[in-house]
């Protein structure tokens, strides 16, 4: 290359946010991999309560994914400024419009049917991605809470 030739562009990779856990799983993995996201969590900035209440909605998550979505599933836990992000993807049959649409409590002696309501109580946001190749579940917990912490907004 001599000075008389226009530079080579450079490619802009944009930065990625902090990957803590990419896993698959199945059902022999789900106690560990409840630890693991437990510890990122905590090292994340959670704590106490939102701390657990974070662990237990990636329990409900991993848990249906090894129960309706096949028998294994896919986790994804990141951090981003403010924030701690899972996803977890299964390919079972996915979920129908109608439970999904519904966001009422379970009746208190319903073995089942708890996963999704508790996921979405228990955390800060929840968006749902489903059909007939499989469910993919992310969910968000603010890091920082502030007054100003209003609770829930949706994922894009």
């Amino acid at each position: 290359m001599t000075n008389a030739e226009p530079p080579t562009p450079r490619t802009v990779v944009p930065i990625e946010h902090a990957l803590l856990i990419a896993d698959a799983f199945d059902q022999a993995q789900v106690t560990e991999l409840r630890h693991s996201v437990a510890s990122c969590a905590h090292a994340a900035g959670l704590r106490d309560e939102r701390l657990d209440d974070f662990v237990l909605a990636v329990n409900e998550l991993i848990t249906n994914a090894v129960r309706h979505g096949g028998g294994q599933g896919w986790l994804r836990l990141w951090a981003e400024p403010g924030q701690l992000l899972c996803e977890v993807s299964d390919h079972g049959q996915g979920i129908s419009a109608q439970r999904l649409d519904n966001r009422n409590r379970p009746a208190p002696d319903t073995a089942g049917g708890w996963g999704l309501w508790l996921a979405r109580e228990l955390t800060d946001a929840m968006d749902v991605a489903t059909g007939p190749a499989g469910t993919t579940v992310r969910i968000l917990a603010a890091t920082v809470v502030t007054e100003q912490h209003t609770g829930r907004h949706r994922l894009d």
